[in-house]
């Protein structure tokens, strides 16, 4: 099994797209490269720890592939917008990829080049390669977020379109 951990704005709607991705055998929510150790959700928000919302994604490279988690993972959110996702703002929802190895680095290096040469967004790609530090687990209430709460405006109005995207272009990668 291999690990990543990726910050791609609220970590519920990585988490929900994840989840549905065949090879993924677990998906995390939590935070990761801040300064203060064990940090809440509702420090985490202020935007004064240095944490990112993340997921740590548990895959099995022989069924999906590191690129192929970075394909799903640029595609499910914005990697040209710096420190935001739609309304969520601040650098906890900031664009990032904390790096388990030094193949993680070289291949998010080479994938995010690809992307911007090949001018993909029509704009630069702000997302930041970080060394992988550490990993601290998010608060019960936030595991598996969008299936407990599918109804909620959140879920309906920002997760779900997130959703219904990956699944049209990584239709053959749905479990």
């Amino acid at each position: 099994m291999e690990v990543a951990t990726l910050g791609g704005g609220c970590f519920w709607c990585t988490e929900a797209v994840f989840l549905e991705i065949e090879g993924v055998v677990n998906v995390v929510p939590g935070y990761s490269g801040g300064h203060v150790n064990n940090p809440s959700y509702q420090q985490v928000i202020t935007g004064t720890t240095g944490h990112t919302e993340v997921i740590q994604v548990t895959f099995d490279p022989e069924v999906i592939s590191f690129r192929k988690i970075l394909e799903i993972f640029f595609t499910m959110h914005d990697p040209t917008s710096l420190d935001r996702q739609g309304a969520d703002v601040g650098t906890q929802y900031r664009s990032v990829i904390y790096y388990h190895s030094e193949e993680q680095r070289k291949d998010s290096e080479t994938f995010i080049s690809e992307m911007n040469e090949t001018n993909v967004f029509n704009l630069s790609i702000v997302t930041k390669l970080e060394p992988f530090t550490e990993f601290y687990e998010a608060e019960d209430y936030h595991v598996n977020y969008y299936n407990r709460n599918k109804q909620q405006g959140y879920s309906r109005f920002v997760i779900e379109p997130k959703l219904k995207k990956v699944e049209k272009v990584f239709k053959k990668r749905i479990k």
